[in-house]
């Protein structure tokens, strides 16, 4: 079994209150959910307007799939135009680990 897990830190565009950033965020952990079936959600920076940090974890019994699945998480993401993606972490996990 391995597990993947990426971590995306967002610079949100015009982002005036924290209504407005749900209405960004929601979507696109729901397109992660939808599209790809990770386990995703909102992990880190709640109380600031513009900028935010969505986890994801997925579980495979081949690596070359899981790798598939975070490349193409992390393309949907950095295509969405209204965040800028500042960093991702990326760590897969073995079952020697």
């Amino acid at each position: 079994m391995f597990v993947g897990t990426l971590s995306f830190d967002l610079l949100l565009g015009d982002v005036r209150s924290l209504k407005e950033k749900r209405s960004v965020v929601r979507p696109i952990v729901a397109e992660l959910q939808r599209k790809y079936a990770v386990a995703a959600a909102e992990v880190g920076g709640q109380n600031l307007h513009r900028r935010a940090e969505i986890g994801l974890a997925a579980v495979s019994g081949d690596p070359g799939h899981l790798t598939d699945v975070l490349d193409r998480c992390e393309r949907l993401v950095a295509a969405r135009p209204e965040v800028e993606l500042l960093s991702v972490r990326r760590r897969l996990h073995g079952d020697d680990d």
